[in-house]
């Protein structure tokens, strides 16, 4: 009889327990399944549809047709009157910036306003005359021996060719370009460390090399184009699309850019990124072109 009593109080307890526990548990863990079936799949965003090579032209020359709006006053920023004068400009400007080179320029070009003057000027005083510049000793050997060529190969003139200017002491494919390009009207493109950052955001080449950079852009525009393209493309560097902080949201073109988004998207704080006139500060040549909209540069000892 023990037996079958305490069989009895065990089957009582389990049933008093089971209806014990929550009325809603049972319905809640079925809603649950049911959501979870009901609930569609995330899906994942879709990948972005790779750009074809005529699409990717199309859209690089609307970049530059939108650049050139944006600065129809595109200019070479090194002060200079004659192909000697760009040249010794653009090798001074090799790492620091071209409102450095032309606050120094012109004190230089009074001493040596030609090849001969300056190959034949000591080079102690010569590093005195370009040290704000930087690297004043290596340049101011490259300076010397670049002008003591012209004087003995070249009669005292700039040659108006790359396989000419490029046999220069100190003189690689980007000054000649410049050179050809604003001092003798040959097209060329100018692959600075602006240049090139621009390019590879548009998604024009995703080279490194400055040689690879040219040829592949090369590819992309028409010759007669090459030179201001050049011009405009460093021009939006130095002002909109910067090497740290880009100001995406200030950029007209940002439409159009692929890299979109690298930099601040606001517009308000975007447009406190503008740089020279865009951001009402002056320009790098203390001499600008009579259609430059900004201002002009300070001398370097006033600035």
């Amino acid at each position: 009889m023990a037996t079958k009593t305490t069989t009895a109080a065990k089957k009582t307890t389990a049933k008093k327990t089971a209806a014990a526990k929550p009325a809603g548990a049972k319905k809640t863990a079925a809603a649950t399944k049911t959501a979870a079936k009901k609930a569609p799949a995330k899906k994942a965003a879709p990948a972005r549809k790779p750009e074809s090579r005529v699409a990717m032209v199309r859209r690089a020359r609307r970049i530059n047709r939108e650049l050139a709006e944006l600065y129809p006053y595109a200019h070479p920023e090194l002060d200079f009157g004659n192909p000697f004068e760009l040249l010794v400009a653009t090798v001074l400007s090799a790492q620091t910036t071209d409102l450095r080179v032309n606050q120094t320029t012109p004190r230089l070009f009074a001493v040596c306003p030609t090849p001969e003057d300056m190959a034949a000027i000591p080079p102690e005083q010569l590093e005195e005359l370009i040290r704000p510049t930087g690297f004043f000793r290596a340049k101011a050997k490259s300076l010397i021996g670049l002008s003591t060529a012209l004087r003995d190969r070249f009669g005292g003139e700039v040659p108006g060719r790359l396989e000419d200017l490029v046999t220069l002491p100190g003189v690689g494919r980007k000054t000649a370009n410049v050179v050809l390009g604003n001092a003798f009207g040959v097209p060329g493109i100018t692959v600075d460390t602006h240049f090139g950052r621009l390019a590879r955001r548009f998604g024009w080449t995703t080279a490194q090399d400055a040689e690879k950079v040219e040829a592949d852009v090369a590819e992309i525009f028409p010759k007669s184009d090459w030179t201001m393209l050049s011009h405009r493309v460093v021009f939006h560097g130095r002002r909109v699309c910067h090497s740290r902080k880009p100001a995406c949201g200030a950029c007209p073109i940002a439409p159009l850019c692929p890299s979109y988004g690298e930099g601040e998207t606001d517009p308000e704080k975007a447009k406190k990124l503008l740089k020279y006139e865009l951001g009402g500060q002056p320009g790098q040549r203390l001499k600008p072109p009579s259609d430059y909209p900004g201002q002009p540069a300070l001398p370097l000892a006033a600035s």
